[in-house]
C-alpha cells in the first residue's frame, strides 16, 4: 500500500520508521514541519520526522503553507492509498484530506471523543485518569471530530509522565497501526461516529502553563509535574525567582501553614504548604544555573528559602 505521511515529533517519528520497515508498505512521501530556530537563535533545525525521513532516504516536504501551488503539485503527482497523520501540529485543508484514494487515517493519543486537541497526553496526566489510549480517527476538516476505525486503551502508571506515556501510545499506536490500513483497504472495517455530546477539548501547552501555585492541591501539583516534565517543565516564584523543579513528591503530612508558603528547608528538601499535604522539592534550579539537590540548596540557599 502507498502512503503519504505527515507528522513532526519523536512520537511521530518511531511510527514512521516502524511504516518504511514493513515489506508491505511504501512511503510515497513525508510531510512535516519547516525547520525551526533553537530556543536561542542558532542553527535551524529539523524534525524528528525529518531526521528519520531523511535517514531512510524518503521523500521529505517542509511547505510554509499546506495551500502553496508547488507543494499541492507535488502531493497530486503521488499515487497515494492513505494519508497517515500523527501529531503534524497544523489543521490539513480539505483538498489533501481528499487526496488519498482510501482514507486519511489520524493517530490521535486519547480515546476520542475525550481530549480532541494537541495535549491529550498532558491532559490525561494534569486531570489523573486511570486510563488513557490511542484513537485511529478517519480524518474530517473539523478538529478530531472524524470517525473513529479503532480505539486502544492502556493504565496509566502512578509513575508515568509525559514521556513515558507517550512512549507506551507511540508503542500501542505500531502494534494495531498496520491491522488498521489492512483492513481499510479489504473493507472489512467501517469507521463509527463519535459521540459528539461526550467531546472535550485541550489546548496546546504555553510556557507560562509550566508556573504553579502552592495554593493548589498536592495531588494537582505533581499531576502537573509528570504532564509538564517534557516541556516546559514545572517551577515557581519565590522571592521574585522563577525556580525550576526537577524533582517533587507528596508528603504524608498535612500542611501546617498558610497553603501557598514556605513550611521549611533542612536537609532532606524544600517543604511547601498546599491546600492539603506538604510537597517536597529534592531537585531545582535557579535561573541560568545547574540542576542542584535539596542538599546544595540547604548548604548554599538555605537564608534565600528561610
Amino acid at each position: 500500500m502507498n502512503i503519504l505521511f505527515a507528522g513532526s515529533p519523536k512520537s511521530s517519528s518511531k511510527i514512521l520508521k516502524y511504516l518504511a520497515g514493513l515489506k508491505e508498505v511504501h512511503i510515497k512521501g513525508v510531510i512535516t514541519q519547516p525547520d525551526k530556530r533553537g530556543k536561542r537563535g542558532g542553527d535551524l533545525k529539523d524534525s524528528e520526522v525529518s531526521k528519520v525521513a531523511n535517514a531512510l532516504h524518503l521523500k521529505v516536504l517542509k511547505p510554509i503553507s499546506l495551500d502553496e501551488r508547488i507543494f499541492k503539485d507535488e502531493i497530486e503527482s503521488l499515487d497515494t492509498d492513505f494519508l497517515v497523520v500523527v501529531a503534524y501540529g497544523k489543521l490539513l485543508p480539505k483538498w489533501l484530506l481528499r487526496h488519498p484514494k482510501i482514507m486519511a487515517v489520524n493517530v490521535h493519543f486519547s480515546i476520542l471523543p475525550i481530549y480532541r486537541g494537541a495535549s491529550p497526553i498532558q491532559s490525561a496526566l494534569i486531570n489523573g485518569d486511570s486510563h488513557s489510549g490511542v484513537s485511529f480517527m478517519q480524518m474530517t476538516d473539523a478538529l478530531d471530530e472524524g470517525p473513529v476505525i479503532l480505539n486502544k486503551s492502556l493504565e496509566i502508571n502512578k509513575d508515568d509522565n509525559k514521556i513515558t506515556l507517550e512512549e507506551k501510545l507511540t508503542d500501542l499506536s505500531i502494534k494495531n497501526i498496520l491491522k488498521v490500513l489492512e483492513n481499510l483497504k479489504k473493507g472489512s472495517i467501517t469507521p463509527s461516529e463519535q459521540n459528539h455530546s461526550l467531546a472535550t477539548y485541550c489546548t496546546k501547552i504555553a510556557k507560562n502553563d509550566s508556573l504553579i501555585d502552592f495554593k493548589d492541591s498536592a495531588t494537582n501539583i505533581i499531576n502537573k509535574f509528570k504532564a509538564y516534565f517534557e516541556w516546559p517543565g514545572l517551577s515557581f516564584m519565590h522571592k521574585e525567582n522563577r525556580i525550576k523543579i526537577h524533582e517533587i513528591s507528596i508528603v504524608n503530612e498535612e500542611s501546617s501553614g498558610v497553603a501557598g508558603s514556605f513550611n521549611r528547608i533542612d536537609s532532606s528538601g524544600i517543604y511547601f504548604n498546599t491546600s492539603d499535604l506538604l510537597v517536597v522539592i529534592t531537585y531545582l534550579q535557579f535561573p541560568n544555573k545547574n540542576i542542584i539537590s535539596s542538599l546544595d540548596a540547604f548548604n548554599s540557599y538555605r537564608s534565600f528559602f528561610e
